[in-house]
């Protein structure tokens, strides 16, 4: 503006001097217009000298706001505020560091058609809809070191705490920082219990990743992430709203809380961008141990049929781990629209080996002890411990965008090219193609053949306490359900833009291996004579599953 006004005073006074010259051509031209010639100079003099006075008062005015601000910023005043868009409003201060505040969510509704092979499984089939998940939550950072999430999920009217932490940033090594985490989070197991739900290829994780048990529990880790390697592990306690929740003494007590050790490490070898490409080569291994505590109820292990969430269990162990412990392998490349991704992992389960096992119903005013199951009492003989095995090998091709990979290990939002905009004549988003074939191999054989001191000890469906008693004659409702599930996926996700995804999903699983029970006559599977029973073997369950979600 002051430069505008200065040059405007240079044009004035040149064409004065041009009028002038003008004026002065021939003597009878001056005569008769000197006057007037002078009164244009005066005008223009004054003019000059308002101009003048204009860039003085500009001057003063920016001199007064620049001290302003700075004493504004210095004071840490209200106007100090950014905001950006990131799904939803994030605000920050305006060096976008010190303070930042976003509040999340997210809404995911699913439908799933599942046949459940009836004539073997006596499950009926599933035509049913769910609100799969809908939470909303709040995250951010506290003068720069302290980054903090509180996330609830409110899905089918069940309220549950997910995540919800502190995370302490301010202790670096070199120029990253080493993470120090309390709160409730994921253990540091798996690629793909590790990778949030919304950018899971499928509508649901590995079948080992829920029938183990790899899940959010309360605890304290510490974890340290390179461009291309990483270290994290950590002490845990219970998991809110899970199948092993803490059970109570008595109503508000707990006395001896289960304990679980995690850790993970993993290395990228290749994690770059080449001409626009993401290139990334992933390995990692990671390993967790469970103790339960000893008023606590013993571990158990379940899944469900094809892996579709609103599908029965097909595999049940009923609860008979004192303690376990899980390792696994993982495995990821991605170039370009290419992905391909794959994990093993292994399950030791400890059976309890005392004569007495903790028993503590709901509302039980004192800890009382049960017999162990897995002992036969007439020959004194303990059941073998089982081991279990899972894996999975994904693989998908990417249209119209690609994936992108987070050092921590895992698959991050991906980025969608041309977003869906039919009402501007443009976008149509991308579209994933995606095969998974996926592996649960809960038959352990000498597990399986311990007859009543095995598999089929726990309560199974339809649901009734085992058979009693040294018989190796047992009821139908404690029918052995310890098998091996192979289940193959294929499946399309159109992401609309970077936040909206439509997910497609076809699964078929086979099973097999399950033990031989004795079921007593009388019962519903056997109403004449006692029959020999093989669990769930050759029952084929498929399916298709659809799902629309939203996060912010």
């Amino acid at each position: 503006m002051i430069g505008g006004l200065r040059t405007t005073s240079r044009h004035l006074l040149a064409g004065a001097s041009v009028i002038g010259l003008l004026a002065m051509g021939t003597p009878e031209a001056k005569a008769q217009n000197m006057q007037e010639i002078q009164a244009q100079i005066d005008q223009m003099q004054a003019t000059i000298k308002a101009l003048q006075k204009q860039v003085q008062d500009a001057k003063a005015q920016a001199s007064a706001a620049n001290a302003t601000a700075a004493d504004a910023a210095a004071k840490g005043s209200d106007i100090d505020l950014k905001v950006a868009w990131k799904g939803a409003p994030q605000f920050s201060s305006a060096d976008g560091k010190k303070f930042t505040f976003k509040v999340r969510g997210r809404v995911e509704a699913e439908y799933d058609h599942v046949n459940q092979d009836t004539a073997v499984t006596t499950y009926p089939d599933v035509s049913a809809t769910e609100l799969r998940r809908a939470r909303l939550g709040v995250e951010g950072v506290v003068y720069y070191d302290v980054k903090y999430i509180l996330e609830v999920d409110f899905a089918n009217d069940v309220v549950a705490v997910k995540d919800a932490y502190l995370q302490y940033q301010g202790v670096k090594i070199g120029d990253t920082p080493l993470y120090f985490r309390a709160g409730n989070f994921r253990t540091p197991n798996s690629f793909e219990l590790l990778t949030s739900e919304l950018f899971v290829d499928t509508l649901e994780r590995a079948a080992f990743v829920t029938g183990w048990q790899l899940d959010r529990q309360v605890g304290f880790q510490v974890s340290y992430w390179q461009d291309h390697w990483g270290l994290a592990a950590g002490i845990f306690g219970d998991r809110f709203n899970a199948a092993n929740n803490p059970q109570p003494l008595f109503p508000g007590f707990t006395g001896d809380e289960d304990v679980t050790f995690a850790a993970r490490a993993t290395v990228a070898p290749i994690n770059r961008q080449l001409n626009g490409v993401n290139q990334v080569l992933f390995f990692g291994a990671s390993v967790r141990t469970r103790d339960i505590g000893d008023d606590q109820p013993l571990l158990q292990y379940t899944q469900r049929g094809a892996d579709f969430h609103l599908a029965n269990n097909t595999i049940n162990t009923g609860r008979i781990g004192k303690e376990d412990t899980f390792w696994g392998l993982e495995a990821a490349t991605l170039w370009g629209p290419f992905s391909l991704q794959g994990e093993y992992s292994h399950l030791d389960v400890d059976l309890p080996n005392s004569a007495l096992i903790p028993s503590n119903p709901p509302g039980a005013a004192q800890l009382s002890t049960a017999a162990n199951p897995f002992i036969n009492p007439l020959t004194g003989v303990r059941t073998p411990d089982p081991e279990y095995n899972g894996w999975y090998v994904t693989g998908t091709w990417f249209f119209g965008g690609h994936k992108n990979y987070n050092k921590e290990g895992k698959w991050d939002r991906p980025t969608i090219d041309n977003p869906l905009r039919w009402n501007e004549g443009g976008g149509w988003g991308g579209l994933e193609l995606v095969g998974k074939y996926d592996v649960l191999d809960m038959s352990d054989a000498s597990f399986n053949n311990a007859g009543k001191f095995g598999c089929p000890t726990t309560r199974l469906y339809p649901g009734l306490a085992a058979t009693t008693g040294a018989s190796a004659t047992i009821g139908a409702s404690s029918l052995g359900l310890c098998g091996e599930q192979r289940t193959w996926i294929v499946g399309v996700n159109w992401y609309l833009n970077d936040y909206v995804r439509l997910m497609f999903n076809y699964s078929e699983a086979d099973l097999s291996g399950y033990p031989l029970t004795a079921v007593a006559s009388g019962t519903s599977l056997a109403p004449d004579a006692p029959a020999t029973i093989a669990g769930f073997d050759n029952a084929k369950v498929r399916g298709f599953g659809m799902r629309a979600q939203v996060d912010w």
